[in-house]
Protein backbone atom coordinates (compact mmCIF):
# COMPACT_ATOMS: atom_id res chain seq x y z
CA UNK A 1 0.00 0.00 0.00
CA UNK A 2 1.56 3.59 -0.88
CA UNK A 3 1.38 6.00 1.69
CA UNK A 4 -0.82 8.62 0.03
CA UNK A 5 -3.32 5.76 -0.05
CA UNK A 6 -2.75 4.77 3.50
CA UNK A 7 -3.26 8.47 4.27
CA UNK A 8 -6.59 8.66 2.72
CA UNK A 9 -8.06 5.63 5.24
CA UNK A 10 -6.91 7.31 8.29
CA UNK A 11 -8.50 10.46 7.01
CA UNK A 12 -11.91 8.62 6.69
CA UNK A 13 -11.46 7.23 10.35
CA UNK A 14 -10.82 10.72 11.51
CA UNK A 15 -13.71 12.33 9.69
CA UNK A 16 -15.92 9.67 11.01
CA UNK A 17 -15.30 9.38 14.46
CA UNK A 18 -13.01 12.31 15.71
CA UNK A 19 -15.82 14.63 15.89
CA UNK A 20 -14.47 17.25 18.13
CA UNK A 21 -10.78 16.85 17.11
CA UNK A 22 -11.52 16.88 13.36
CA UNK A 23 -12.60 20.23 13.43
CA UNK A 24 -9.09 21.51 14.63
CA UNK A 25 -6.98 19.15 12.48
CA UNK A 26 -9.14 20.22 9.44
CA UNK A 27 -6.78 24.02 10.05
CA UNK A 28 -3.72 22.37 9.51
CA UNK A 29 -1.54 22.55 6.25
CA UNK A 30 -2.39 19.13 4.10
CA UNK A 31 0.91 17.47 5.25
CA UNK A 32 0.77 17.61 9.12
CA UNK A 33 -3.01 17.23 8.52
CA UNK A 34 -2.63 13.56 6.98
CA UNK A 35 0.40 13.61 9.64
CA UNK A 36 -2.46 13.91 12.37
CA UNK A 37 -4.76 11.41 11.02
CA UNK A 38 -2.74 8.69 10.86
CA UNK A 39 -1.97 9.55 14.85
CA UNK A 40 -5.55 10.23 15.48
CA UNK A 41 -5.94 6.47 13.85
CA UNK A 42 -3.83 4.37 15.55
CA UNK A 43 -4.83 6.05 18.90
CA UNK A 44 -8.02 4.84 17.95
CA UNK A 45 -7.47 1.48 17.33
CA UNK A 46 -5.95 1.06 20.64
CA UNK A 47 -9.03 2.38 22.32
CA UNK A 48 -11.09 0.01 20.46
CA UNK A 49 -9.47 -2.95 21.77
CA UNK A 50 -9.88 -1.16 25.54
CA UNK A 51 -13.62 -0.84 24.98
CA UNK A 52 -14.56 -3.54 22.78
CA UNK A 53 -15.90 -6.31 23.85
CA UNK A 54 -13.48 -9.04 23.84
CA UNK A 55 -13.09 -11.04 27.37
CA UNK A 56 -10.74 -9.13 29.16
CA UNK A 57 -8.07 -11.86 28.86
CA UNK A 58 -8.22 -11.36 24.75
CA UNK A 59 -7.77 -7.91 25.14
CA UNK A 60 -4.42 -7.65 27.28
CA UNK A 61 -2.95 -10.33 24.72
CA UNK A 62 -4.03 -7.84 22.01
CA UNK A 63 -2.80 -4.52 23.83
CA UNK A 64 0.69 -6.38 24.34
CA UNK A 65 1.13 -7.24 20.55
CA UNK A 66 0.13 -3.59 19.95
CA UNK A 67 3.54 -2.49 22.39
CA UNK A 68 5.29 -4.93 20.17
CA UNK A 69 3.74 -3.21 17.07
CA UNK A 70 5.05 0.40 18.52
CA UNK A 71 8.49 -1.39 19.28
CA UNK A 72 8.87 -2.35 15.43
CA UNK A 73 7.36 1.35 14.37
CA UNK A 74 10.18 2.77 16.60
CA UNK A 75 12.47 1.09 14.76
CA UNK A 76 10.96 1.77 11.24
CA UNK A 77 9.66 -1.19 10.44
CA UNK A 78 5.86 -1.68 8.99
CA UNK A 79 4.15 -5.27 10.14
CA UNK A 80 1.76 -5.37 7.61
CA UNK A 81 2.45 -3.02 4.62
CA UNK A 82 -1.24 -3.73 3.81
CA UNK A 83 -2.06 -2.07 6.89
CA UNK A 84 -3.16 1.81 5.87
CA UNK A 85 -2.71 3.00 9.67
CA UNK A 86 0.51 1.17 9.69
CA UNK A 87 1.99 2.45 6.55
CA UNK A 88 0.77 5.76 7.24
CA UNK A 89 2.00 6.60 10.54
CA UNK A 90 5.60 4.84 9.88
CA UNK A 91 5.60 7.49 6.42
CA UNK A 92 4.39 10.49 8.95
CA UNK A 93 7.22 9.49 11.76
CA UNK A 94 9.98 9.45 8.90
CA UNK A 95 8.93 13.09 8.02
CA UNK A 96 8.17 14.46 11.44
CA UNK A 97 9.64 13.70 14.81
CA UNK A 98 7.21 12.45 16.68
CA UNK A 99 8.10 10.26 19.75
CA UNK A 100 6.30 7.32 18.55
CA UNK A 101 7.80 5.61 21.91
CA UNK A 102 4.44 7.75 23.62
CA UNK A 103 2.20 5.48 22.28
CA UNK A 104 3.16 2.77 24.69
CA UNK A 105 1.36 5.17 26.75
CA UNK A 106 -1.98 4.73 25.30
CA UNK A 107 -1.44 1.17 25.45
CA UNK A 108 -0.42 1.39 29.03
CA UNK A 109 -3.79 3.51 30.11
CA UNK A 110 -5.88 0.88 28.13
CA UNK A 111 -4.47 -1.98 30.20
CA UNK A 112 -5.59 0.05 33.12
CA UNK A 113 -9.29 0.08 32.01
CA UNK A 114 -9.32 -4.00 31.24
CA UNK A 115 -7.81 -4.32 34.44
CA UNK A 116 -10.11 -2.49 36.43
CA UNK A 117 -7.74 -0.10 37.76
CA UNK A 118 -9.26 2.27 40.63
CA UNK A 119 -8.25 5.86 41.33
CA UNK A 120 -7.86 6.75 45.11
CA UNK A 121 -5.97 10.43 44.56
CA UNK A 122 -6.30 13.23 42.13
CA UNK A 123 -2.72 12.36 41.74
CA UNK A 124 -3.70 8.95 40.59
CA UNK A 125 -6.34 10.29 38.09
CA UNK A 126 -4.05 12.54 36.49
CA UNK A 127 -1.23 10.25 36.20
CA UNK A 128 -4.35 8.40 33.97
CA UNK A 129 -4.76 11.31 32.16
CA UNK A 130 -1.10 11.79 31.47
CA UNK A 131 -1.22 8.46 29.71
CA UNK A 132 -4.00 8.35 27.40
CA UNK A 133 -4.49 12.09 26.64
CA UNK A 134 -0.97 13.90 27.86
CA UNK A 135 0.43 11.38 25.47
CA UNK A 136 -1.85 12.67 22.85
CA UNK A 137 -0.51 16.22 22.95
CA UNK A 138 3.44 15.06 22.88
CA UNK A 139 2.85 13.07 19.92
CA UNK A 140 0.81 15.72 18.02
CA UNK A 141 3.57 18.64 19.41
CA UNK A 142 6.07 16.41 17.24
CA UNK A 143 3.89 16.76 14.00
CA UNK A 144 3.34 20.68 14.53
CA UNK A 145 6.72 21.82 15.94
CA UNK A 146 7.72 24.73 17.67
CA UNK A 147 8.35 28.28 16.27
CA UNK A 148 11.69 29.07 15.29
CA UNK A 149 11.90 25.94 13.03
CA UNK A 150 13.35 23.67 15.87
CA UNK A 151 13.49 19.94 15.00
CA UNK A 152 14.43 18.36 17.77
CA UNK A 153 12.01 15.68 19.85
CA UNK A 154 9.08 17.47 21.34
CA UNK A 155 9.88 15.38 24.58
CA UNK A 156 13.03 17.29 24.72
CA UNK A 157 11.06 20.80 25.19
CA UNK A 158 9.47 23.03 27.42
CA UNK A 159 6.70 22.87 24.79
CA UNK A 160 5.70 19.21 25.34
CA UNK A 161 4.80 19.85 29.49
CA UNK A 162 2.41 22.60 28.09
CA UNK A 163 0.87 20.05 25.43
CA UNK A 164 1.01 17.26 28.56
CA UNK A 165 -0.80 19.67 30.76
CA UNK A 166 -3.35 19.92 27.44
CA UNK A 167 -4.45 16.37 27.66
CA UNK A 168 -4.81 16.32 30.87
CA UNK A 169 -7.41 18.97 30.85
CA UNK A 170 -9.07 17.63 27.47
CA UNK A 171 -9.56 14.51 29.36
CA UNK A 172 -10.86 15.54 33.13
CA UNK A 173 -13.48 17.09 30.62
CA UNK A 174 -14.37 13.77 28.88
CA UNK A 175 -14.30 12.26 32.55
CA UNK A 176 -16.98 14.62 33.80
CA UNK A 177 -18.74 14.57 30.42
CA UNK A 178 -18.74 11.07 30.54
CA UNK A 179 -19.39 9.58 34.26
CA UNK A 180 -22.67 8.31 33.64
CA UNK A 181 -21.35 6.04 30.39
CA UNK A 182 -18.22 5.19 32.13
CA UNK A 183 -20.54 3.75 35.14
CA UNK A 184 -22.20 2.15 32.32
CA UNK A 185 -18.91 0.19 31.37
CA UNK A 186 -17.66 -0.01 35.40
CA UNK A 187 -15.61 2.34 35.47
CA UNK A 188 -14.92 5.41 37.80
CA UNK A 189 -12.29 8.01 37.01
CA UNK A 190 -12.66 10.68 39.36
CA UNK A 191 -10.75 9.65 42.23
CA UNK A 192 -12.20 8.25 45.57
CA UNK A 193 -11.09 11.15 48.08
CA UNK A 194 -12.47 13.33 46.00
CA UNK A 195 -16.19 11.66 45.75
CA UNK A 196 -15.85 10.82 49.51
CA UNK A 197 -15.25 14.78 50.31
CA UNK A 198 -18.59 15.39 48.49
CA UNK A 199 -20.40 12.67 49.86
CA UNK A 200 -21.03 10.67 47.10
CA UNK A 201 -22.30 7.08 47.43
CA UNK A 202 -19.53 4.36 46.96
CA UNK A 203 -19.99 2.83 43.19
CA UNK A 204 -22.08 4.86 41.69
CA UNK A 205 -23.45 8.80 41.38
CA UNK A 206 -25.63 9.86 43.75
CA UNK A 207 -26.82 12.08 45.19
CA UNK A 208 -27.68 14.34 42.33
CA UNK A 209 -26.71 17.67 44.16
CA UNK A 210 -23.45 16.22 45.73
CA UNK A 211 -22.30 14.86 42.04
CA UNK A 212 -23.12 18.64 40.92
CA UNK A 213 -20.52 19.83 43.33
CA UNK A 214 -18.20 17.17 42.59
CA UNK A 215 -18.32 18.66 38.97
CA UNK A 216 -18.02 21.74 39.08
CA UNK A 217 -15.21 21.33 41.49
CA UNK A 218 -13.54 19.09 39.13
CA UNK A 219 -14.26 21.05 36.12
CA UNK A 220 -12.53 24.38 38.26
CA UNK A 221 -8.94 22.11 38.38
CA UNK A 222 -9.91 21.54 34.87
CA UNK A 223 -9.85 24.70 34.05
CA UNK A 224 -6.19 25.18 35.73
CA UNK A 225 -5.05 22.54 33.48
CA UNK A 226 -6.38 24.32 30.24
CA UNK A 227 -4.61 27.66 31.75
CA UNK A 228 -1.33 26.01 31.63
CA UNK A 229 -1.46 24.28 28.90
CA UNK A 230 -2.58 26.66 26.62
CA UNK A 231 0.57 29.06 27.15
CA UNK A 232 1.73 26.26 24.13
CA UNK A 233 -0.42 28.21 21.56
CA UNK A 234 2.67 31.13 21.62
CA UNK A 235 5.31 28.53 21.04
CA UNK A 236 3.38 27.27 17.42
CA UNK A 237 3.11 28.77 14.29
CA UNK A 238 -0.11 30.02 13.32
CA UNK A 239 -1.67 27.23 11.54
CA UNK A 240 -0.79 24.86 14.16
CA UNK A 241 -2.06 27.17 16.91
CA UNK A 242 -5.37 27.26 15.37
CA UNK A 243 -5.90 23.37 15.23
CA UNK A 244 -4.62 23.60 18.73
CA UNK A 245 -7.29 26.68 19.94
CA UNK A 246 -9.74 24.96 17.87
CA UNK A 247 -10.13 21.72 19.74
CA UNK A 248 -9.29 23.33 23.15
CA UNK A 249 -11.91 26.02 22.09
CA UNK A 250 -14.64 23.03 21.70
CA UNK A 251 -13.28 21.52 25.13
CA UNK A 252 -13.62 24.60 27.30
CA UNK A 253 -16.71 25.43 26.35
CA UNK A 254 -17.85 21.50 26.91
CA UNK A 255 -16.34 22.43 30.36
CA UNK A 256 -18.53 25.57 30.55
CA UNK A 257 -21.38 24.04 30.03
CA UNK A 258 -20.89 21.55 32.67
CA UNK A 259 -20.08 24.18 34.89
CA UNK A 260 -23.07 26.17 34.31
CA UNK A 261 -25.32 23.28 34.87
CA UNK A 262 -23.01 20.79 37.17
CA UNK A 263 -25.76 17.73 37.19
CA UNK A 264 -26.28 17.34 33.32
CA UNK A 265 -24.07 14.78 32.87
CA UNK A 266 -25.72 12.02 34.92
CA UNK A 267 -28.94 12.65 31.96
CA UNK A 268 -27.31 13.76 28.86
CA UNK A 269 -24.20 13.28 26.87
CA UNK A 270 -22.74 17.56 26.80
CA UNK A 271 -22.49 18.06 23.28
CA UNK A 272 -21.97 21.26 21.22
CA UNK A 273 -23.79 21.63 17.83
CA UNK A 274 -21.87 21.67 14.72
CA UNK A 275 -22.36 25.83 14.40
CA UNK A 276 -20.47 26.61 17.72
CA UNK A 277 -17.86 24.11 17.05
CA UNK A 278 -17.64 26.06 13.53
CA UNK A 279 -17.57 29.32 15.03
CA UNK A 280 -14.77 28.05 17.84
CA UNK A 281 -12.69 27.16 14.96
CA UNK A 282 -13.39 30.67 12.90
CA UNK A 283 -12.33 32.18 16.01
CA UNK A 284 -9.18 30.11 16.29
CA UNK A 285 -8.12 30.86 12.84
CA UNK A 286 -8.29 34.40 13.75
CA UNK A 287 -6.16 34.33 16.49
CA UNK A 288 -8.83 34.74 19.27
CA UNK A 289 -8.35 32.93 22.52
CA UNK A 290 -10.61 29.98 23.09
Amino acid sequence: MTPELAYEGCERITWEAARNFAYGIRLLPPPKRRAMAALYAMARRIDDVGDGTWPGDRKLEELDRLHTVIEKLRAGDVEDRNDPVLVALADAAARYPIPIAALHEIVEGCEMDVRGAEYVTMEDTVRYCRLVAGSVGRLSLGVFGTRGGRRRPAGESEASRMADDLGVAFQLTNMLRDIAEDLRMGRIYLPEQVRDRFGIAPGGWTPPEQVGAMVEYVAGQASVWFDSGLALLAHLDHRSRSCTAAMAGIYRRLLQRMRAQPTLPLTERVTLPAWEKGLVAVRSIAGLQP
